[in-house]
């Protein structure tokens, strides 16, 4: 991807964000841009309205750690977006390069660990998977695997989530909160592209759901980023109907890039007894088997 582009369009866009009342100052007549200016952002990070310029024209080769916070306090970034910002800037001094080639080939070529996988089966009361930046399932659960019946059923998924979620006319009745789901889709896809932008897989993925879905064009355009740790979310499935789950997403130390999730309910709960009626649908229903990733 261009690390330029990426640069200018994702600090135009938070800047757009910041209003002059969030910022502390006054609003003003005759604003002609929404959010910010570059000199009142420039005039927060103590930087030269110049040097801000050429930052926000996607220059960030050389760029100090020091400016780079100031710039990131200036605009309100939350921990993702800073974290956005500073692979941006790592890809723009390449010094991202030693980490490409092992990234490009640990995430085509991974397998699980027969370890691994055994942990994953011993989670029982639970979908667990793991999944890479560009929402490949790589390894999951019996449990994982009936929760995405879905996304197996269907060779065009390709045991992608994002896929899925853009594609697949299957999406809006398991996810309830489609918005929601798709927003976070394309956050992730998003913040992958700024820590890993040399990963062709990724490219093609954007580019055929950007050439796809007018939803994914939209929000792959807002230059959206987020950490997808820890929260709830609401299914429908079709053999055990409404779940709300609680996820945990833990990044793996061991394997960059991978995130492994887990998924739970609350206990006593009417998730908590859908759960265990899937449970019981995997045992004897034979869900479809993942295709081994290449």
């Amino acid at each position: 991807m261009d690390n330029q582009a990426e640069v200018r369009e994702f600090l135009t866009s938070r800047r757009a964000k910041i209003t002059p009342e969030q910022a502390g100052l006054p609003a003003g007549p005759r604003r002609r841009v929404p959010g910010l200016r570059r000199s009142e952002v420039a005039a927060l990070a103590d930087v030269s309205v110049e040097y801000y310029a050429k930052l926000e024209r996607g220059n960030l080769a050389g760029v100090s750690p020091a400016v780079l916070e100031a710039v990131a306090r200036a605009l309100r970034l939350d921990d993702a977006e800073r974290a956005h910002l500073l692979h941006l800037a790592q890809a723009a001094d390449g010094s991202d390069i030693l980490a490409r080639p092992r990234r490009r080939a640990t995430i085509r070529r991974w397998k699980p660990h027969p370890s691994l996988q055994w942990t994953l089966d011993a989670v029982t009361e639970g979908p667990a998977f793991v999944r890479n930046g560009r929402m490949d399932l790589l390894a999951i659960n019996r449990l994982a695997r009936a929760f995405y019946a879905d996304v197996y059923a269907d060779p065009h998924n390709q045991e992608n989530l994002a896929r899925f979620t853009f594609l697949s006319p299957d999406a809006r009745r398991f996810y309830p909160d489609w918005d929601q789901a798709a927003d976070i889709s394309v956050a992730i896809l998003r913040t992958e592209a700024g820590r890993n932008p040399h990963d062709k897989d990724l490219h093609d993925l954007v580019g055929e759901l950007s050439t796809r879905s007018d939803a994914f064009r939209t929000r792959w355009g807002a230059h959206d980023v987020r950490h997808h740790g820890t929260g709830f979310k609401r299914y429908h499935h079709a053999a055990v109907g409404d779940l709300t789950l609680a996820y945990e997403g833990l990044e793996m130390a061991a394997e960059p890039g991978l995130t492994l999730t887990i998924y739970t309910a609350e206990p006593a709960s009417p998730s908590e007894q859908s759960l265990r009626l899937l449970a019981s649908w995997a045992a004897t229903s034979q869900p479809p088997e993942p295709a081994p990733h290449q």
